[in-house]
């Protein structure tokens, strides 16, 4: 957890910021603009204390200015990936996943329920606003507390026990959050791919607001934007996340100009971003990011003819000999990181499945636990992966300090005789004339796996745990549909098992939340209707019914009260240890690779990595700001 004692690196930061000479390296693709007094100089833009990468520790080597990063994307809703990949956050994942200041200067936490942000003094929005405490307050009571515009409710991250936080402005530069008791999911939230905004440029929002603008203004905007009234209009003009707005001031090192429709977003390099090098010098390198909209089907082909300078989303695994052979026509390396998912490729039994006898079988552990036992990982690895992943339940990763090898092996090596047994015990011993087994009905235990379809990966590897089982007497049949369906399906309870990715966070760290590991949400698909219990609180949804998934939410209910990350250590290994025990999802392999293709002269990008959504934002982990072009 960040305490007072990081204030004093920070201390040490500004001492080295405060030598430099005045008359800064000015960004040559911004100079113009400063020569012509369009801008201010590079002294004035900067904060008082930049955030300094660390590139000593990165293998990072200092860059030179210029250039465009050219991304592909399939849909316009990417354009949300902009902000992932930049990752700037009021609090992030430093190096090591601890969270530590970004956008911040410091973070002062008492007990754990007490947050007090101190602000870099002169940090400006992209259009060169200050950054102040107003933004902050702005967002807490005119946006979540307001009567119109929070009628979404308090965000869940800022919720302890159902009570919300008391929110102070002590300063321009200083706020303060607190709760009764300790809320060990709030840092997190904020540190997130997709986080929790607590701010909003309020000099710029205001004119959408009803408390603020002039009436018949708001009227007009209203109607220029063919929105219902002034809260549409102020929604639809504060996306941070999504920034489709290119007038909405920015905090990102990259800001979008291109509005919306359009098949080619241009961001434009952030004058007052807050970063620099060890030299000073602010970053990003990169002046621009051109983000291109294209099918999603012929991605892996563009990037393979020299298309995009850096790549990984629409990538995938059975890519890798096209892209390889592509690499010298094309200008690129193609780097093979980590994927970090607990499971390539998971399979869920629905706990809440509608079916009475089903769901009494896929309750039974015995049922679960010789699932798991029936299938043959290292074939899976060999066929699928060429030896490159690791056999695995689905749970975290070996990078995690959170790992231990029970969790990986618990129920996950291959035993047919055992699986076997396990099944003839819960009474499931009678078979039909084709060998499959039958349920308690008389029916066969024919199982339709469903599943998103959304790669012939996934197909192949279910392809051969149809093979796999038949040997336990089960009988698979796979059905895919669109994402969106198959999740409606999976959340009404028509599903007995399905398979998708395992855990989002395989790279967990004691003080990140462990909800994957506990019905707390609708999309986990192993319990969806707990899960929608839990984040509705009641409103809709079944409360859980099964003792043993009880437990995980009770001990998750721990972890968020939770002081000290000795005790949050403690309890995301009992929740570790019974998830693996108790079979709740089935994993395959993890450590499986995903292709990363960068330009051959695009430097600091690292040639390993972890790709994952949590907690290393994809790219932004790896601070694309620092990357350029050796040309």
């Amino acid at each position: 957890m960040i305490s007072r004692g990081f204030q004093i690196i920070v201390s040490v930061c500004l001492f080295v910021l405060i030598l430099l000479p005045a008359n800064a390296e000015e960004v040559p693709a911004l100079a113009e603009k400063v020569e012509k007094g369009e801008l201010p100089p590079i002294a004035d833009r900067l904060p008082k204390t930049p955030f300094v990468v660390s590139y000593e520790a990165n293998g990072k080597s200092l860059g030179k200015y210029g250039g465009e990063l050219r991304l592909l994307m399939g849909k316009a809703k990417d354009i949300g990936q902009m902000t992932v990949y930049s990752y700037a956050r009021l609090v992030g994942y430093s190096s090591d996943y601890s969270i530590k200041p970004d956008i911040a200067e410091a973070v002062d936490i008492v007990e754990g329920r007490e947050f007090t942000f101190t602000l870099r003094e002169g940090h400006r929005w992209s259009d060169g606003h200050p950054l102040t405490s107003e933004d902050f307050r702005y967002y807490w009571e005119d946006m979540v507390k307001h009567a119109e515009l929070g009628r979404k409710g308090v965000p869940s991250a800022m919720l302890v026990d159902g009570q919300e936080p008391v929110f102070e402005v002590i300063d321009e530069r200083t706020f303060k959050y607190s709760w009764n008791k300790p809320n060990p999911a709030f840092l997190p939230a904020l540190a997130a791919p997709s986080p929790l905004y607590v701010y909003r440029p309020a000099h710029y929002m205001k004119q959408y607001h009803t408390d603020y603008a002039d009436k018949e203004t708001l009227v007009s905007i209203v109607e220029k934007l063919r929105v219902k009234d002034w809260t549409g209009a102020h929604t639809r003009m504060q996306r941070q996340r999504r920034p489709e707005n290119p007038a909405l001031p920015s905090l990102q090192a990259w800001k979008n100009t291109t509005p919306p429709p359009s098949t080619r977003f241009i961001f434009e390099r952030n004058p007052y971003y807050h970063r620099v090098d060890p030299k000073g010098r602010q970053l990003p390198y990169i002046d621009r990011v051109i983000m291109s909209i294209v099918s999603k089907d012929v991605i892996p082909a563009k990037t393979g003819t020299g298309e995009a300078d850096l790549q990984g989303r629409y990538l995938r695994f059975d890519n890798v000999p096209f892209l390889k052979q592509g690499e010298e026509k094309g200008g690129y390396k193609t780097f093979l990181w980590s994927v970090g998912k607990g499971s390539q490729i998971a399979l869920f039994p629905n706990l809440n499945t509608n079916d009475p006898t089903w769901r009494e079988v896929v309750r039974d552990v015995r049922f679960r636990r010789a699932l798991s036992m029936g299938i043959d990982r290292d074939e899976i690895n060999d066929s699928i992966y060429f030896g490159l992943a690791n056999p695995s339940a689905n749970t975290v990763m070996p990078q995690s300090d959170l790992y231990k090898d029970e969790y990986a092996t618990k129920w996950a090596t291959l035993d047919i005789e055992l699986a076997n047994k396990l099944l003839d015990e819960m009474g499931l011993d009678k078979r039909n004339e084709d060998g499959v087994r039958l349920l308690s009905d008389g029916r066969a235990m024919e199982i339709t796996v469903e599943s998103a379809g959304e790669s012939t990966e996934e197909t192949d590897v279910l392809e051969l745990i149809t093979d796999h089982l038949r040997k336990i007497g089960l009988q698979l049949f796979v059905r895919s549909s669109q994402r969106d369906i198959f999740r409606r399906r999976a959340y009404s309870g028509d599903t007995v098992l399905s398979a998708f990715n395992g855990m989002d966070n395989a790279l967990a760290s004691p003080s990140m939340t462990p909800e994957e590991l506990a019905p707390t949400a609708q999309p986990q698909l192993q319990w969806p209707k707990w899960g929608q219990f839990s984040e509705t609180n009641g409103k809709a949804g079944e409360t859980v019914d099964m003792p043993t998934a009880e437990v995980q939410l009770q001990l998750y209910k721990k972890w968020l009260a939770a002081p000290t990350e000795d005790g949050q250590r403690k309890i995301w290994h009992s929740m570790l240890e019974n998830y693996s025990d108790q079979v709740f999802s089935i994993g395959t392999v993890n450590n499986s690779r995903q292709p990363i293709v960068v330009a051959k002269d695009l430097q600091n990008v690292p040639e390993e990595g972890v790709y994952a959504w949590l907690p290393t934002s994809y790219f932004g982990h790896y601070q694309p700001d620092t990357f350029w072009y050796d040309r």
